[in-house]
Formats: structure tokens, C-alpha cells, sequence
């Protein structure tokens, strides 16, 4: 099910467990103009939202934010065939089997000024037992003030079930916006890390979408600005 954020921005939650943990996940979809709808990291769509989806406008574009969020991709292109899927640079490698139609930073891809986009460069994740990039892609949707992210920040509390509300108090990411240890031991170029937060503090948001975790309404900015600064100290 839809849920709206703003007049041209909704999401859409569904379960998910990592490392066995229940941490849920969550697609953000943009209305953009002539009617065409983006979604970023696609979830498993039923047909309620589906249905929902139809009433706003036609799927023309599928955002694989990162290397991590590509479950329910083949899926997504098997209801939206005629949408084209945009990949994080990597991808191509990792899921050899999906049609990816453009591929961020290689091919000319343009959102009319409606959303802005980088490469979070230097942000990599501890998979134990090995570091791995995310090469993740963040937005920035101007009009409703909103920055949107993937896997580089999360925000846990007491809606989260106790073992996840226990393990993110040790992993530093429970009722703070940042990302968690796992990540700030996986850095190894604090310095490219840091430039990439300078430009994505550079955009003029107020609030913070993220996959995993409740999204900051209100001083998302100065919250940011924190999280990562714990995050790079």
C-alpha cells in the first residue's frame, strides 16, 4: 500500500530480515511531469499498490539504487515492461541475468531538473567477512524538499521488534540518524568519504527517506550532519 509524503512523493513498506534481523525495507516513488512514475528500490509490488500506482501515472523508470537492493528488480520489469531500469554501475556484473537499460554515470540519464543524483562515493558495507562497495546512488527530489537514500543511514526505535532494537543500540544506529558500526569499519578513504558528504549536504533538503528505518520529517538536515559526522570522526 501507497502511503503519500508529499503532493508528488509516496512510499511503500514491505518485511525484510538482514543478518536475521527484522529491519524492513521501503520503495519511494516520484510523480514526475507527463505523468511518469519513478520508483526507487522496488519492492515486492501487489495488486493494491499496483492498483495504486495505476491511478497516479505510468512506471517509466526502476531505480537499482546500489548493489544490495536488486530482489525484487526482474520482478518490477515483469510488471512495467515498457519501464526502463537504471542500475547503479556494477550491477551489470553482480546480476549478470537483468536487462538493465541505462547504468548511472555511463549512459546519458536526465530527470529534467525533477530529481537530482550522485554517487555516494567511498561509502562501502562489512558483509563478514569481507568489505564491500556500495556504490550506491543518492536523490534529491527538489520540490518537496526530500533527500532519499538506500543503505548509507538508518533510524531505529521502539517500533522495531526488541532484537532489532538491541542489536542496533550496539550497532550505533538506535534512535540516531546514521549509518551503523558495520559500515563506519568497512571505511578505508575517509577523505573521499567525506567529499561525498559535503555534496549531499550541499542540497537544500528538510526531510530524509531512507530503505531501512522511520523517515525525519522535521531537522533531517542537522540530523544528517551529525550521523555522519560521527560516522567519519
Amino acid at each position: 500500500m501507497l502511503k503519500q509524503i508529499d503532493s508528488h512523493l509516496w512510499v511503500a513498506e514491505q518485511p525484510l530480515k538482514y543478518l536475521g534481523l527484522p529491519v524492513g525495507t521501503r520503495m519511494t516513488v516520484i510523480l514526475l511531469s507527463r505523468e511518469r512514475l519513478l520508483l526507487i528500490s522496488p519492492i515486492n509490488i501487489d495488486k493494491e499498490t499496483k492498483a495504486q500506482l495505476d491511478l497516479i501515472g505510468k512506471v517509466k523508470f526502476i531505480i537499482a539504487p546500489n548493489l544490495f537492493h536488486h530482489l525484487y528488480l526482474a520482478e518490477c520489469q515483469q510488471r512495467y515492461p515498457q519501464a526502463e531500469l537504471i542500475a547503479t554501475p556494477g550491477l551489470e556484473k553482480k546480476k549478470p541475468n537483468l536487462t538493465i537499460d541505462k547504468i548511472f554515470f555511463r549512459d546519458e540519464i536526465s530527470f529534467d531538473s525533477e530529481l537530482e543524483y550522485l554517487l555516494f562515493d567511498g561509502f562501502q558495507v562489512l558483509i563478514p567477512p569481507k568489505i564491500v562497495p556500495a556504490n550506491e546512488i543518492v536523490f534529491f527530489h527538489p520540490e518537496s524538499k526530500t533527500l532519499i537514500l538506500t543503505d548509507t543511514i538508518f533510524n531505529f526505535d521502539r517500533n522495531f521488534p526488541l532484537i532489532t532494537q538491541l542489536a542496533t543500540r550496539v550497532l550505533g544506529c538506535y534512535q540516531y540518524l546514521r549509518p551503523s558500526l558495520l559500515e563506519k569499519i568497512a571505511i578505508q578513504d575517509k577523505e573521499k568519504l567525506k567529499q561525498s558528504i559535503q555534496k549531499i549536504m550541499a542540497w537544500d533538503f528538510q526531510r530524509v527517506i531512507m530503505a531501512h528505518g522511520n523517515i525525519v520529517e522535521n531537522n533531517a538536515k542537522e540530523q544528517l550532519k551529525a550521523g555522519y559526522q560521527w560516522f567519519t570522526d
